[in-house]
């Protein structure tokens, strides 16, 4: 029984219920796992970028102080995060879990026996119930996860988790699901497929010479074995890289005519980058970042424009992932106290060391201010709070003069003299 249904369990598990519906990951991890990253190496390089830098970090407890956060502690909790498993780390736990957000738009982990255990998403449904309300369907309650190895086709014996045994890693909503996620890559299927045949088309390029298509008319030939033995001898001796720039001969009546336009005639490079460039904004990588050849010429490589790529990688790409990663895992991993939750320290990445250089940078201008607002008479506490929540309006001023904190047209009492002075 739950929340006044009742779900049958054991052999009438996969059956379906009376207005029940299950979210199947309609994304094939498979074919984009073969097709798209072992296969492509744009899609591959965006990948192992966003897991080097998304894996770098470590969790910690944050605590709020004025319901704002404040510092991070540890505690015995965080073990399962460190060593979620035999022989694993916490690179090893998020490097998953980014791999798979990034192939099928989902990553699902629940704790057994001590450990995180991963649950490949394509073997995963997400069981819905519809919520009722005055009569009428107000959308779908997730009830809980149906996880069955093999797929829902094996026929190997499901097994029912609730919503709160799951922690359900989605950083890219599907806009036509209720709690699923979606591929990055979902959007440049197409962009893919056409660097694929670019790269093909390459590839044909120089196993045809090095050079473009050629037709060769006039041929004489009395039937048409002759025929194609010519062509046979043409084809063994020009066609594919070690013949490529050898002369050719032909007898009298027949010309050779070069048709279509070499790989500079196309702008082979610059169609090829544009496509590459997609695929780069779909993951959220600067092209600078991934080292594609667009992001590899003229002034992207500036100082100044390398480090606000990387900004922007981290900032826009980074730090979100980051932050749904610790509220998903905060489902295993649940806080100390009600004023803390789960939540990941940045500090030691080493791709985000000019940040900790601006964070301490900004540090020193907020004390700086502190220090001017002090000076000036307000209370330590009020600048304090006013330099927190950047608003001037917190300032309680203390009635007293700047530097000497004097009461107004006062003037400190002398000392009395003594008797004979």
């Amino acid at each position: 029984m739950f929340q006044g249904n009742t779900y049958p369990l054991g052999g009438g598990v996969q059956q379906t219920l009376a207005g029940e519906r299950a979210e199947r990951i309609p994304n094939s991890l498979e074919g984009y796992a073969t097709a798209a990253m072992q296969a492509n190496g744009v899609v591959f390089a965006c990948m192992a970028v966003r897991m080097l830098v998304f894996s770098a970090v470590r969790f910690q407890f944050q605590a709020f102080n004025r319901g704002r956060p404040s510092v991070m502690f540890g505690g015995r909790e965080l073990e399962l995060l460190e060593r979620p498993w035999r022989g694993g780390t916490t690179q090893d736990l998020l490097t998953q879990m980014i791999q798979d957000a990034d192939l099928a738009g989902n990553s699902f982990w629940t704790e057994h026996d001590g450990e995180l255990v991963r649950m490949r998403p394509d073997w995963v449904e997400i069981v819905l119930a519809p919520r009722r309300l005055r009569g009428g369907q107000l959308g779908w309650t997730r009830m809980g996860y149906r996880y069955t190895e093999g797929g829902t086709g094996s026929g190997a014996e499901p097994v029912i988790l609730l919503p709160d045994e799951v922690a359900h890693f989605a950083p890219i909503p599907d806009p036509l699901a209720t709690f699923r996620g979606m591929s990055w890559l979902t959007p440049v299927v197409r962009e893919i497929q056409a660097d694929g045949l670019m790269v093909q088309h390459k590839r044909r390029f120089f196993e045809n010479g090095a050079t473009p298509n050629m037709v060769v008319t006039g041929i004489t030939a009395a039937n048409q074995t002759e025929f194609d033995a010519i062509i046979d001898m043409l084809e063994a001796n020009h066609a594919g890289v070690a013949n490529a720039y050898r002369t050719l001969y032909l007898a009298a009546g027949a010309d050779a005519k070069v048709v279509g336009a070499d790989l500079k005639q196309i702008e082979f490079a610059t169609v090829q980058g544009r496509g590459e460039t997609r695929i780069a904004a779909a993951a959220g990588v600067h092209p600078v970042i991934v080292g594609l050849s667009e992001g590899l010429q003229g002034s992207s490589l500036n100082a100044g424009n390398y480090g606000q790529a990387r900004r922007r990688f981290a900032d826009g790409t980074m730090h979100p992932l980051w932050q749904n990663a610790a509220g998903s895992l905060e489902q295993l991993v649940a806080p100390p106290g009600p004023a803390t939750r789960l939540w990941y320290d940045a500090r030691d990445v080493p791709f985000l060391r000019e940040d900790r250089k601006d964070a301490a940078e900004i540090q020193q201008t907020k004390a700086q201010t502190v220090r001017t607002y002090v000076d000036a008479g307000f209370t330590p506490e009020s600048a304090v709070a006013a330099v927190a929540a950047e608003d001037d309006g917190l300032l309680v001023h203390t009635g007293l003069f700047s530097v000497q904190l004097q009461p107004a047209n006062t003037q400190p009492a002398l000392p009395a003299k003594a008797e004979g002075e």
